[in-house]
């Protein structure tokens, strides 16, 4: 990602695909993905769902940045199922997902060119079925200020059109908002305009 590139592409919500040969049942399933600490819990619940599947092979990218990619063949020949999966995924230039195939053995081998196919024919099956959107990079801002500059703050959220996520008003206020990463630098210097206001970075999104 480029320093004034603040977008990226991911789905919308989960989806399916399904992709058979000779005998042999792959079923696709994309999810939107954020944090590898939901990977455990997802393939544990496609297990549940297709105990009696073969192989449950998947492949994700993470970060606005396309930086952080896993795959996994699950027992199938090395290279024939996460690496096929993970290919859709760079070729669509999606990110912050996971797909993950769950394979039902139909009693015939397909060899490593088959594997290949139907790995990459169920993935794409599955995105063809998803809502690709376009989504901002955002950073998240608390704003700590006292409660006669509300007016003052409510104006930049107001002007910059700033998603508020949450807010506490008293005599000390202090509220979260998400900043586009292209605006940064201008709401930044406004609020630095404001005497006494504090403003903290927390994460991005």
């Amino acid at each position: 990602m480029s320093l004034f590139e603040d977008t990226y592409r991911t789905i919308e919500k989960g989806s399916e695909g399904v992709f058979r040969d000779k005998g042999s049942k792959f079923i696709a399933y994309a999810f939107p993905f954020i944090s590898e600490d939901a990977l455990k819990d997802i393939i544990q619940e496609l297990k549940d769902r297709h105990p009696k599947a073969r192989h449950h092979c998947w492949a994700y990218r993470l970060t606005p940045d396309r930086s952080v990619f896993r795959i996994n063949d699950d027992g199938e020949p090395s290279g024939t199922a996460g690496r096929p999966i993970l290919n859709v995924l760079l070729s669509l230039d999606v990110t912050n997902i996971i797909v993950v195939v769950v394979r039902y053995f139909g009693g015939t081998l397909l060899g490593v060119p088959g594997l290949i196919n139907a790995y990459k024919s169920a993935t794409q099956e599955a995105l063809k079925e998803a809502l690709i959107v376009e989504k901002t990079v955002n950073d998240v801002y608390t704003i700590e200020f006292d409660y006669l500059q509300m007016n003052d703050i409510m104006r930049i959220v107001k002007d910059e059109n700033l998603k508020v996520l949450n807010q506490k008003f008293d005599n000390k206020c202090f509220m979260d908002v998400e900043v586009r990463k292209m605006q940064v630098n201008a709401v930044v210097h406004k609020i630095g305009n404001i005497d006494g206001v504090k403003l903290m970075y927390v994460r991005t999104l």
